[in-house]
């Protein structure tokens, strides 16, 4: 693999850099010759064949049902040909509604992607027998007002925050399935408009408060939790909705190493990761200080973006989950390397930069940005802060909105 890294030993100011390697990508990309005769892979290994017909059983699934005319366009937009869907609800959504999806929360709407996504047999069946996007609007859909407007393809996202919000989390539009009754016909209200102030004055307190205890809180001891009790974080939730989305980020929390004890000689360690104002958590391993997960979560990333926060818990069932340090990831090289990419024409795998280990950093070895198999991915090692000890590996993949 050719070395194209980026060595900058007096790394200081991590978004400084992230232009700095911007303009370098750039160049990467800009910098071959059209003529320059390019490695072209055609061989396919019996494992690779066999693997990926364990893939298409629930895949095939999926193409059916998506292949019916209500599941090819957006069930809220009318985007043509979308590649995400809601789990919860059973429709089909293109990525800019995803996006709005993802940031009411998992409690209300899981959202997953057709082909970025391992899907088991068990969650395709549970999908169709949802019925797809023409039962779900049927039901989620039956009571608009003649007067209010779906959103259209070209909808912003405040509009598609407001009618997604009323869709699925206060159900305004909700109807049975023996007989559409509507008491109430809901008049379209522009409520991001009246209640700003009052949320630009509950975000400067949101953003005041230390990043462990804003993000913490909010997942802390939330296993069991009511919905109704979710009502308190509408206001924050609302916030992050009305976000532009450029791409997203998927995160593959590998493991955990030498963690410190919280539970008299081991932990029971989950992590939460947050970007913006959208968090998302791994499951909790029991009884272990050098926990294992593997496990991938997705996050919408901001048209400004903000740094990636980890935070590593240890789950406690009748007190308060303690607190077991936390990280911070600059992700803005990683998204101008995914998005010089779109752009160019390179197919074999090369490194194109790295985010140098130093004493000014958290980082035990260099977090070395790669193209491998056309996909643009970040591995990172780091050391927990604001603890006694811990390590935290994770692998970072940039995703772009034309998945």
């Amino acid at each position: 693999m050719p070395d194209l890294s980026l060595k900058l030993p007096n790394l200081t100011a991590e978004i400084s850099w992230s232009w700095r390697m911007r303009d370098s990508i750039d160049d990467i990309f800009g910098g071959r010759e059209s003529g320059e005769v390019r490695e072209v892979k055609v061989g396919v290994s019996v494992a690779q064949i066999n693997s990926k017909k364990n893939v298409e059983g629930p895949q095939r699934k999926l193409e059916k049902l998506l292949s019916q005319s209500g599941n090819k366009i957006c069930a809220d937009c009318g985007s043509p040909d979308p590649k995400w869907v809601s789990l919860s609800h059973g429709v089909f959504i293109c990525i800019k509604c995803s996006g709005v999806h993802r940031s009411l929360g998992v409690h209300i709407s899981k959202v997953l992607s057709i082909k970025l996504d391992e899907w088991t047999d068990e969650q395709v069946n549970d999908f169709i027998d949802l019925g797809g996007n023409t039962i779900a609007n049927k039901k989620y859909e039956a009571c608009i007002p003649d007067e209010y407007r779906k959103p259209t393809p070209d909808a912003s996202i405040d509009e598609r925050s407001e009618f997604i919000r009323r869709k699925y989390e206060h159900l305004q539009f909700l109807g049975t399935d023996e007989q559409i009754i509507c008491t109430q016909r809901p008049r379209r209200t522009s409520s991001a408009h009246t209640s700003s102030s009052q949320e630009k004055q509950e975000k400067k307190q949101y953003d005041k408060q230390a990043t462990r205890h804003r993000i913490g809180n909010a997942f802390r001891n939330s296993w069991g939790r009511k919905d109704s009790e979710y009502k308190n974080s509408k206001k924050n939730t609302s916030m992050a909705a009305m976000v532009e989305f450029i791409g997203l980020i998927k995160v593959n929390v590998v493991r955990g190493t030498n963690l410190a004890v919280r539970d008299v000689v081991t932990s029971d360690p989950y992590v939460i990761l947050a970007l913006g104002h959208q968090s998302v958590r791994t499951r909790v391993i029991k009884n272990n200080l050098n926990p294992v997960w593997n496990e991938s979560l997705m996050l919408s990333i901001p048209e400004h973006i903000p740094p990636l926060k980890l935070l590593v818990y240890d789950k406690d069932t009748f007190t308060t989950d303690d607190f077991m340090g936390e990280a911070e990831i600059d992700i803005q090289p990683l998204v101008a390397a995914a998005k010089a990419y779109e752009t160019s024409t390179i197919t074999e795998p090369m490194q194109l930069g790295k985010w140098v280990a130093s004493k000014d950093n958290t980082l035990l070895k260099d977090g070395v940005i790669t193209l491998v198999d056309g996909i643009v991915k970040q591995d990172i090692s780091l050391r927990l802060q604001n603890v006694e000890r811990g390590v935290l590996e994770i692998e970072l993949e940039c995703v772009p909105l034309t998945q």
